[in-house]
């Protein structure tokens, strides 16, 4: 990042910090994510790779940007319902590894963790950040490890298609452990994820579309039983948004006839979206099919204002695919799921119905919808 000492001091120096709910954004977390242009020769993602697990579960510290992102939708014994988000991120001032020891580093970590509870219509989210040093935060790849302090996610198998997650945030917490129930996806071209036209624009993106879930989520001083699915997004890259490109809209969803679908839409400032944006349709049996954006239709049939940022979000979809006859109605189980972070965005647990190949279908998910209170340019 191209930044003065003084920036790079604050980021390089920050201690971890808590900020959760409306409490105002940290200067070193703008420091960090109001980058311009690499300050070094950071690696690019120019054409399909071949992946290896679990290494690439890890670090990639060639690239500026990576994140790790858990979501689930779960379900309490008497029928209560949640969704959870567990993210981190990591962002290298210069590329290549961090010292093995001390307090220098060139790597910055933050993390974001979050619970919705429908039945009290509550969302309750929590951000930190850290340098990647002295054992603050850090990710491994062999095992699969990624922690910022007490949050964490460990492997429990050898390949990473399970894992542990863990945080805590005063009387907030979970405690899951997930098994992947497919293969490894990699995402567009055998997981190479276009942002923009230009050519090296792009992430590299894989993950696990349907992980079981069982644990513990305690809210409020109560720690109630849940069980559900969750899902697994691993990206990165040193990309950013095309020009004229705001922010981006993003579905992750699970049918009830066990297919996934992931679709993503990159919004431009005309109304004009990327032509890059896409997504994939994941069978039963794990193989997969690349989501073109002129497959896919996403209409708006709701909206939800902000309060707070006075973002205006959409919050009611319709997704078709007529290729495959597949018609979803999208829907929140809360309106204000809005993660009001170091940079605001919505991130929520979702439901779903419709039909299938002429049959009825239902089913839960996630969608993350950006540049809607403020641009995206220049964060990512």
């Amino acid at each position: 990042m191209k930044r003065a000492p003084a920036a790079l001091l604050a980021l390089s120096t920050a201690a971890a910090q808590p900020a959760c709910h409306s409490q105002e954004v940290s200067v070193p977390a703008r420091l960090l994510l109001k980058g311009t242009e690499p300050a070094g020769p950071f690696a690019r993602a120019w054409a399909p790779r071949d992946f290896s697990l679990p290494a690439d579960h890890g670090p990639h510290h060639e690239f500026q940007t990576e994140w790790w992102y858990y979501t689930g939708n779960l379900e309490a014994p008497d029928g209560r319902r949640f969704g959870y988000q567990l993210t981190f991120f990591r962002r290298g001032l210069t590329p290549g590894a961090p010292p093995a020891s001390g307090l220098a580093t060139n790597q910055v970590y933050f993390a974001h963790f979050a619970v919705t509870d429908a039945g009290r219509g509550t969302h309750s989210f929590a951000e930190r950040f850290s340098r990647g040093a002295l054992g603050l935060a850090g990710a491994e790849g062999d095992p699969f490890r990624v922690f910022l302090e007490d949050w964490g996610v460990e492997a429990t198998t050898a390949d990473g298609g399970a894992a542990h997650l863990r945080a805590r945030e005063g009387d907030l917490s979970l405690d899951l452990r997930l098994e992947s129930q497919k293969p490894l996806v990699q995402h567009g071209d055998r997981g190479l994820s276009p942002k923009s036209g230009d050519p090296g624009n792009a992430s590299f993106y894989i993950g696990y579309t349907r992980l079981a879930t069982r644990g513990t989520l305690a809210l409020a001083g109560e720690a109630v039983p849940v069980a559900g699915e969750s899902w697994f997004d691993h990206e990165w890259s040193t990309s950013a948004l095309g020009s004229g490109a705001v922010g981006w809209d993003w579905f992750s969803l699970q049918l009830s006839d066990d297919r996934e679908v992931m679709f993503f839409v990159i919004r431009r400032a005309d109304g004009t979206i990327e032509s890059v944006s896409g997504g994939t349709l994941v069978e039963t049996d794990g193989r997969t099919r690349r989501l073109a954006a002129a497959e896919v239709t996403v209409t708006v049939r709701e909206h939800w204002t902000s309060a707070k940022s006075g973002g205006v979000y959409p919050s009611r979809w319709t997704l078709a695919i007529p290729g495959l006859d597949l018609e979803l109605d999208v829907l929140p189980l809360l309106a204000g799921q809005e993660m009001l972070t170091s940079f605001q965005y919505w991130e929520g647990a979702v439901r779903l119905t419709g039909r299938s190949r002429g049959l009825l279908v239902t089913g839960r998910g996630y969608v993350e919808l950006t540049g809607y209170a403020s641009s995206m340019q220049g964060v990512f």
